[in-house]
C-alpha cells in the first residue's frame, strides 16, 4: 500500500499544481469580463492582476519549508480549503477593492508550487530530478486551462459563476489529497532560518535566482499580459485573445519536462544558453512593435526558451544545494513568481511614459543577455572546479612549477607524502625535495627527455620534510598553452618504496 502510494505522488501533485495555478490566474483569464462590470483605470486593471503573483510568489518560500516540515498531503488539502474563502470573495466582488483583497489571497494558487519540487525529489534519485521536476512543473498548464476555458464559460454564465465552479474542483482535491496523499513522507525539521542561512550565502543561488527570474517570471508575465494586449493593441475577440494566450502557455509547459529531461541527458549549462541566447533575440524582436505574424513568432519563441530554461533550472539545484534542496528551490521559485510581478507593472509605466512597449520589451532582451554572459561564466567556472576537485582528491601527490621551475601549487596528496604544507613550497623549486642519489647526468636526461618528447616518466629518490629518503614512480608532463608554448610543468608522483621492499636501502 505505502509503495502505490508513493507511486501516485507525482501524478497526483502535477494535478494539484494545474488546480493551484488554474485559481492562481482567475482575474487575469477573466479580466476583459471584469473590467465591463467593474470599472478599472489602467493602473488598478495591472495591480489587480499583479496582487494574486506578488503574495504567491512571496509565500513559496514559507510554503517550502513547511512541507518540508510537515509533508505535501497537508499543505495540499489545507490550501485548497483556504483558496475557497477568496474564490467566494472575488464571484461576489463589485469594487476595485474586492478585487485586491481576493485576489490577494488567491495568490495562495501560485505558492504551492513549492510543495511538489520540495517533497516529489525525495522519492526519486538525483539523476531524475530534472526530468521529474519537470513533469511536475508541466502543471502550470493550469494558467492555459483558466484562460482558455473560463472566457468560454464566463461567455455562457457570466464571469461570477464561472469563479464560483472553481470552488468546486478545490474540494474534490482536498479531499483526494487526504485520502491519498503520502502520510509518512520523511520530514526535514531544521528552522527556516538556520536553513535560509545555510544557503544564503552562495552565490549559485543568487545566479538561479536570476536565471529563473526571467524564464518563469517571462512565462508569467505573458501569460497575465497577453489576453488584455492582444485586444487592446490587436483588436482580437476576448474568446480569440485567451485562445492565443493558451496556445503560449500549452507550449512553454511542454516545453518544461522536455527542459528537464535534457538537463538530465546533457549539460545543463549548455542547455541555458541557448535558453538565453534565444530570449534575447526575442525581446529585441518585440522592442520593434512588428506586427501579428512577427509578433506571434516572438512570443512563441519566448514560450519555448521559458519553458526549457523553467525546466532545466531545477536541475541545477540539487548540484549545488543537496542538502538545503527544499529551501534552495521555494528561494528560487519565489524570485520567479516575482519576475511575473514586477514586469506587468514595468510594462505599463513605460507605456504611459512612452506611448509603446519597447523600451520594455528591450530591458528583457538586455536581463538575458546578463543572464546569457554570466551561465557561460557559470559553465566554465564548472568546468574548472572539476578539475579542480579531480586533483584535489587524487590519491597521487602533484607539483605544478612555472617555466623558471618555480612551484606554483601542490595537491592535499602532496602534502601527505612529503610532509610539506603548500605554503612552505610555494614560490621556491623542488630542489628542496631532492635526496643526492640521482647525480646531474640523471637530471640532464631527464629534461632532455622532457624537451623532445614533452614528458619524463621512471623512478626516482627524494627526501620528506624529516628527512626520510623514498622511492618514487614520477610522471613529469610540459603543458603548453593555445600557441604551443609551455607554460608549465606538472609532476604527478606516489611513494613505491614498499612496494619495491627497499626502505631499508634507500636510507
Amino acid at each position: 500500500m505505502n509503495t502505490m502510494i508513493k507511486k501516485i505522488q507525482l501524478p497526483l501533485q502535477t494535478v494539484n499544481l494545474v488546480l493551484g495555478f488554474m485559481v492562481w490566474v482567475i482575474l487575469s483569464s477573466l479580466m476583459p469580463f471584469i473590467k465591463e462590470s467593474i470599472s478599472l483605470t489602467p493602473s488598478q486593471l495591472t495591480w489587480v492582476t499583479a496582487i494574486p503573483v506578488l503574495f504567491g510568489s512571496v509565500m513559496r518560500v514559507p510554503v517550502g519549508y513547511w512541507t518540508n516540515r510537515y509533508g505535501a498531503r497537508k499543505l495540499f488539502a489545507i490550501s485548497f480549503i483556504l483558496l475557497l474563502a477568496p474564490v467566494y470573495w472575488v464571484s461576489q466582488a463589485d469594487s476595485f477593492t474586492d478585487l485586491i483583497i481576493g485576489g490577494f489571497f488567491l495568490g495562495i494558487g501560485g505558492a504551492v508550487f513549492s510543495v511538489g519540487v520540495t517533497s516529489l525529489p525525495k522519492y526519486y534519485p538525483k539523476e531524475r530530478h530534472g526530468f521529474v521536476n519537470g513533469i511536475y512543473g508541466a502543471g502550470n498548464v493550469g494558467t492555459a486551462l483558466s484562460t482558455f476555458g473560463a472566457p468560454i464559460v464566463a461567455d455562457h454564465l457570466g464571469w461570477s459563476k464561472t469563479v464560483m465552479l472553481y470552488s468546486i474542483l478545490l474540494i474534490i482535491m482536498a479531499a483526494l489529497n487526504f485520502f491519498a496523499g503520502d502520510r509518512k513522507e520523511p520530514a526535514v525539521k531544521t528552522s527556516l532560518v538556520e536553513q535560509i542561512k545555510g544557503v544564503s550565502g552562495n552565490s549559485k543561488l543568487w545566479f538561479l535566482c536570476l536565471f529563473y527570474f526571467l524564464t518563469f517570471g517571462s512565462f508569467v508575465a505573458f501569460t497575465v499580459y497577453l489576453p488584455n494586449f492582444m485586444v487592446s493593441s490587436f483588436h482580437l475577440t476576448k474568446v480569440d485573445a485567451g485562445m492565443r494566450t493558451a496556445g503560449f502557455i500549452v507550449l512553454a509547459t511542454a516545453m518544461r519536462p522536455i527542459g528537464g529531461y535534457l538537463g538530465d541527458k546533457f549539460n545543463a549549462f549548455k542547455i541555458l544558453i541557448f535558453v538565453f541566447a534565444g530570449l534575447t533575440v526575442s525581446g529585441i524582436l518585440l522592442s520593434f512593435a512588428p506586427s501579428m505574424t512577427w509578433y506571434t513568432i516572438g512570443c512563441l519563441t519566448i514560450a519555448l526558451c521559458a519553458g526549457i530554461g523553467n525546466g532545466t533550472i531545477f536541475k541545477l539545484v540539487p548540484m549545488y544545494f543537496s542538502k538545503q534542496a527544499g529551501i534552495a528551490n521555494g528561494i528560487i521559485s519565489a524570485m520567479g513568481g516575482l519576475g511575473g510581478f514586477f514586469p506587468p507593472l514595468l510594462l505599463t509605466f513605460l507605456f504611459k511614459l512612452t506611448g509603446h512597449y519597447a523600451i520594455g520589451f528591450m530591458a528583457l532582451s538586455q536581463v538575458a543577455m546578463a543572464s546569457l554572459i554570466l551561465i557561460v561564466w557559470m559553465f566554465y567556472q564548472e568546468k574548472l572546479g572539476l578539475s579542480s576537485k579531480i586533483i584535489e582528491n587524487t590519491v597521487e601527490g602533484i607539483m605544478v612549477t612555472d617555466t623558471n621551475g618555480n612551484i606554483r601549487s601542490v595537491n592535499g596528496a602532496f602534502t601527505q607524502l612529503t610532509g610539506y604544507e603548500s605554503d612552505e613550497v610555494i614560490g621556491k623549486t623542488p630542489s628542496l625535495l631532492k635526496s643526492g642519489k640521482q647525480d646531474r647526468h640523471f637530471y640532464n636526461a631527464m629534461w632532455d627527455s622532457i624537451r623532445a618528447l614533452g614528458f619524463w616518466q621512471g623512478e626516482i629518490w627524494n627526501r620528506k620534510k624529516n628527512g626520510d629518503i623514498y622511492l618514487e614512480w614520477l610522471t613529469i608532463s610540459a603543458v603548453k598553452n593555445d600557441a604551443g608554448d609551455i607554460v608549465y610543468y606538472a609532476g604527478m608522483f606516489s611513494d613505491i618504496t614498499k612496494q619495491r621492499g627497499l626502505k631499508q636501502e634507500g636510507r
